[in-house]
């Protein structure tokens, strides 16, 4: 576990374990939940500018068809921000991206992120920098920083499924907004993310035993 300017990195299942043990100790709730989901995933992935325009991709089409997308931008060499920078929207529409996506991309790609400097920064200038990229809302810059930059303490309280596992968990009446939930979340605090990866598995399961769609 790193302690920095960044705060909480997880790096391994280790830190993730740390993380669920204290939530098991603090929230009788979690406890309840990581009982029944066992052993959570780590959930690291790649950093940097690809990461950022595999989410865009991504954004409500299937995987399948994200994935297509993506293999096209790569035989095509355009899977770096220089490359996709130095093409145009027309280019990028012709190997399949709609007319928005195509304008993200190149949007991306000209903000001409640090990354590296963005790795070592503090949760909510990772947030800011990334949300004032055309076609990057706050759930994107929230999943990025915690799976490309492993951030322990964020949290996506906009994730609908992290909503519908609070519910089912916390025996609401309704889904809670994300502002709710955000204040709901600082009781998990530094482990929030550990806590949405309890959430996201408990809604797995739910899922699967009630046929929630």
């Amino acid at each position: 576990m790193t302690h920095s300017s960044q705060g909480r990195i997880i790096h391994g299942p280790e830190c993730v374990a740390e993380g669920a043990q204290w939530l098991a100790a603090k929230d009788p709730v979690m406890q309840h939940i990581l009982a029944q989901t066992g052993p959570l995933p780590l959930r690291r992935g790649p950093q940097g500018f690809g990461a950022l325009l595999d989410a865009i991709l991504g954004q409500q089409v299937s995987v399948a068809c994200a994935r297509a997308l993506w293999s096209r931008l790569e035989a095509a060499g355009l899977t770096q921000a220089q490359s996709v920078a130095a093409t145009t929207e027309e280019d990028l529409r012709a190997l399949g991206l709609s007319r928005q996506k195509a304008r993200y991309a190149k949007a991306l790609a000209e903000a001409q992120i640090d990354y590296a400097a963005l790795s070592v920064s503090p949760d909510a200038h990772v947030i800011a920098t990334l949300t004032a990229v055309t076609g990057i809302g706050q759930w994107t810059a929230e999943i990025y920083a915690m799976f490309a930059l492993g951030r322990a303490d964020v949290f996506a309280s906009g994730d609908l499924a992290l909503q519908e596992a609070v519910r089912l968990a916390y025996g609401l009446p309704n889904r809670p907004a994300p502002k709710g939930l955000a204040a709901m979340a600082q009781r998990w605090s530094p482990w929030r993310g550990v806590a949405a990866r309890a959430l996201w598995s408990y809604y797995a399961l739910a899922k699967a035993r009630e046929g929630i769609r």
